[in-house]
């Protein structure tokens, strides 16, 4: 999931002001203290420093990986200065297989084209951050040189026939099938190419006048309809391993960079997991040799022949820098807390950050979203405490919390700074988002709703302050459904259905506020696949299919 990112100019200088009175900025080659967030500011940090260069960040789990990709991305991202897309191809995650390969079990083409994409981004050195998991370390894989040869640039005005592109598609693990409605397969209908990448949330068409791109289009897999227009596509394959070539390890990828730097989080549990992995793949190995009456485990390859060996592997991380929670009196130690959990409880959250800035303390908000971003300044605002976004340069001298845009896994404080950060779960009660809760919420809100009238300014979590225009039935399918209608700028509408009130609150500020600007995003949280976000004009049983469709896990 990419997000929107704070990319202000503020925000860079806090940050980096953070990092550097904390201590982040060590050049020795062991620091202790960091909760899992602070480290991740610390990998970003370091690749802030290193343009042109590549961090290899190595975590004990895939869990790990996973928590550590947005943290890291919302930290570079805001240092660089760069934009959800620019992040998304800088900071790339590389899982591990997650299966046994003894036990005829194939991995997913989601895991195997995330692993590829990475891979392709070191190839052509437009990686910034790879963050790995131990696990993820020990496959062989296909060579850099095969890689590049599986891949291709597409562009309208471009050359390229059909059915050679077709033959590409093939050798970088695409099926043919028709309609395409799937990652992973592609179609050839005369001159029309519909391909689905890994990674993309709607197939490409591409039209052919001869062997010349003509135009290439995103579209709606369910209408057929054209979405908006492409100037560049990257196909990438979707394995790591391309037919039999397990010619290479990540470190011969590292060595395409111009200037590396390898970080490993609590060296212990990557070692532990490691040992754990090849210990499993030598005794499934083992026993299928021992259980064999036909030879045929002779054509099995060894785990010599699938894995690299784990002291060629541990040579490597033995010269990176090592981040941990606890450490020992010989290691860098940076003073960090994590932040308390304040589960929805607000005022005791007030009482700190007053506290805090009282002290001369610096408290930055990480808000998911733009519209969670303008409930959290409206409801620190009933409690008198002035929260502004972090890119208001006068107004952010006299806030008491500054709001960036983005996703933190977990807030956390460096006292030598006097910084400190929250994220959306040291807040607020996490349990909102299930089914009771929302329950509860709903009724809650309909108890407002009477007293609620056309022209009213209301707050949607995710889209911020907008118009409550009515209720309005709406047909999905063979039945009608209620939707609450909202109006933003532009006369953009959004309808929401009435079970998803949980999602709208009654805008209670004193003054006229300004309606946001209209965000497209549909599907964007495990909940919301239900809720319907229509643009003006179109209806509401073609955004319920988007919906659905956006739902589907990304690879």
């Amino acid at each position: 999931m990419s997000s929107t990112i704070s990319t202000s100019l503020n925000l860079r200088a806090l940050l980096k002001t953070a990092i550097a009175r904390s201590g982040l900025d060590t050049r020795k080659a062991a620091v202790a203290g960091l909760t899992p967030a602070a480290k991740s500011l610390f990998v970003a940090g370091a690749a802030h420093e290193r343009q042109k260069g590549l961090v290899l960040y190595v975590v004990p789990t895939d869990a790990d990986v996973e928590e550590a990709v947005g943290d890291v991305k919302f930290f570079l991202g805001s240092l660089d200065g760069l934009s959800a897309a620019a992040i998304d191809r800088a900071v790339l995650p590389f899982p591990s297989h997650e299966v046994d390969p003894y036990r005829g079990l194939a991995p997913h083409i989601g895991v195997t084209s995330v692993r590829a994409r990475a891979l392709h981004a070191m190839a052509y050195g437009t990686a910034r951050v790879v963050i790995a998991s131990a696990a993820a370390l020990l496959p062989r894989m296909t060579a850099a040189a095969r890689l590049r040869q599986a891949s291709i640039e597409l562009r309208p005005g471009q050359d390229v026939a059909p059915t050679d592109l077709a033959e590409l598609l093939v050798d970088a693990g695409f099926s043919r099938e028709d309609p395409v409605d799937e990652h992973g397969e592609f179609a050839v209908r005369g001159g029309i190419v519909d391909i689905f990448p890994a990674g993309e949330a709607l197939p490409i068409r591409l039209e052919f006048a001869g062997d010349t791109i003509e135009s290439m289009r995103s579209y709606d897999p369910s209408t057929q309809r054209s979405t908006a227009a492409v100037d560049r596509l990257v196909v990438i394959p979707l394995q790591d391993v391309l037919g039999d070539d397990r010619a290479a390890t990540l470190f011969d990828y590292l060595s395409l960079s111009n200037e590396v730097e390898l970080v490993v989080s609590e060296r212990d549990e990557v070692n532990t997991h490691a040992s754990k992995l090849i210990d499993q793949m030598q005794r499934s190995y083992d026993a299928i040799s021992a259980a064999d009456r036909s030879g045929s485990a002779s054509r099995i390859p060894p785990p010599s022949l699938l894995f690299v060996d784990w002291n060629e592997i541990d040579a490597r991380l033995s010269r990176a820098t090592t981040v941990s929670q606890l450490g020992v009196e010989d290691e860098a130690h940076v003073r960090c807390q994590p932040a308390v959990a304040f589960h929805g409880r607000l005022g005791d959250w007030v009482a700190e950050v007053r506290r805090f800035r009282e002290s001369g303390g610096t408290t930055l908000f990480a808000a998911a979203t733009a519209g969670r971003a303008e409930r959290t300044m409206e409801l620190l605002k009933e409690y008198e405490v002035l929260a502004v976004p972090v890119e208001g340069a006068e107004a952010a001298r006299h806030a008491a919390v500054l709001i960036a845009q983005g996703f933190v896994s977990q807030g956390f404080r460096l006292p030598d700074a006097d910084f400190q950060i929250y994220a959306e779960a040291d807040v607020f009660e996490e349990e909102r988002r299930a089914p009771e809760r929302r329950r509860s919420a709903s009724k809650a809100f309909l108890s407002d709703l009477r007293d609620l009238k056309a022209g009213d300014y209301v707050v949607h979590i995710d889209h911020g302050i907008g118009i409550f225009v009515g209720l309005k039935k709406i047909g999905v399918g063979q039945n009608e459904q209620e939707f609450l209608e909202l109006r933003y700028a532009g006369e953009d509408k959004l309808f929401v259905p009435v079970e998803r009130l949980d999602l709208v609150q009654k805008y209670t500020g004193a003054s006229k506020p300004r309606r946001s600007t209209w965000r497209h995003v549909v599907g964007t949280r495990k909940n919301e696949s239900q809720e319907s976000h229509a643009r003006h004009g179109r209806g509401a049983p073609q955004a319920l299919r988007r919906a659905k469709s956006s739902a589907r896990p990304r690879l």
